[in-house]
């Protein structure tokens, strides 16, 4: 096991990420005492990985596996209460926990089922994505989507750990690990320009997830996300920043049925962003096509198809993010210059989509 590295996340229920190689075998020490029954929350497709995850818990608690529909075909309430099923039937008592063994979508199940479990059982995420390591599993947001829009229910609830454990990415699609690094753009832009400046230095060894660039990318990203969610858990101010390329992004996902990946939605939301700060006198040139350039360096889109507008204001009109019928945008200033833009005008909004539009 190689060294590794732990983030804390602070508020009133702080918790560490922890970062590294071949780290598994130290989710038991993340647990808290009293634990007696475990729920593994995971996709079919790390089917194997779960049972070997499984079968090293076993030593210690009674484990129990929850396979469930991968990507956002998870999220609905049919599997949470498939999810409630299991442990029903186990007697699963409010000093059991629940593992989120997969992507972001599974870590965001997960978390839901743990959250309404019984109002609440101990949760230990593991994300195997880039995008669950940078963002999902981190912060403690949790939820489910519905026939009306993405993540309209859910709750806050912070995880008792999160393990970020590198070597689980082996094997996933390059396209995979792009999609990912919307997110980790995202804090770029947001936060922290040394991503860019990485990004940009040598785009195949950022992305390549056996290097240290990498690993530090990612050290850089739940850095950033721990000190906002820390400093605001229920989105009351400044965690408002980690929106940024959300709000368009989510309806684009709405508008292809969660077909996307949301890391390729975010890329298209964050370039209609800085197009919209652009046309409000706020971004300078340079900044938005550097947007473009690192997006596309990255094989993440940049633009949808012009006739979408319609669908995708309807479905931003139903943000969780929009205040009654206003809907707020985080646009920048500048690089790690985020604000909010309020209540923009619908014309507005519509010249900037042109910008992207194709």
């Amino acid at each position: 096991m190689t060294s590794s590295t732990t983030i804390t996340v602070s508020g009133t229920s702080p918790y560490d990420v922890v970062i590294g190689r071949d780290i598994l075998d130290t989710i038991a020490e993340q647990l808290p005492s009293g634990v007696a029954k475990i729920l593994v929350v995971h996709p079919a497709t790390l089917g194997a990985r779960a049972e070997a995850l499984r079968a090293t818990l076993s030593e210690k608690y009674e484990v129990l596996l929850a396979e469930i529909p991968d990507a956002e075909a998870g999220k609905r309430v049919e599997v949470a209460a498939f999810c409630w099923g299991v442990m029903g039937q186990a007697d699963f008592t409010r000093s059991d926990a629940v593992i989120g063994f997969g992507g972001g979508s599974v870590t965001d199940l997960a978390g839901f089922v743990a959250a309404t479990w019984l109002r609440g059982v101990a949760l230990v995420q593991v994300p195997t994505t880039l995008l669950g390591m940078v963002d999902a599993a981190i912060g403690g947001k949790t939820g489910i989507n519905t026939s009306e829009g993405k993540n309209l229910v859910g709750a806050f609830y912070a995880p008792s750990a999160v393990i970020v454990d590198l070597d689980v990415l082996h094997g996933l699609s390059q396209m995979e690990i792009l999609a990912g690094f919307g997110e980790v753009v995202k804090y770029g832009f947001i936060a922290e320009p040394e991503i860019l400046d990485i990004i940009e230095a040598d785009v195949d060894v950022a992305t390549d997830s056996t290097s240290p660039q990498f690993r530090r990318l990612v050290e850089l990203s739940v850095a950033i996300k721990a000190r906002v969610v820390g400093e605001d858990f229920t989105e009351q101010g400044q965690r408002e920043i980690l929106n940024y390329g959300h709000t368009l992004g989510h309806a684009v996902e709405f508008a292809e049925r969660f077909q996307w990946r949301h890391g390729a939605a975010v890329g298209v939301g964050m370039m209609y962003a800085a197009e919209l700060a652009r046309l409000t006198g706020r971004l300078g040139d340079a900044v938005v096509d550097r947007h473009r350039s690192i997006l596309t360096s990255l094989q993440l889109p940049v633009d949808y198809p012009i006739g979408r507008w319609n669908t995708l204001y309807a479905a931003m009109q139903r943000d969780k993010k929009a205040r009654g019928s206003m809907l707020r945008f985080i646009v920048l200033d500048d690089t790690a210059k985020p604000t909010v833009l309020t209540g923009p005008d619908q014309s507005l909004l519509f010249a900037a989509y042109q910008e992207i539009g194709v």
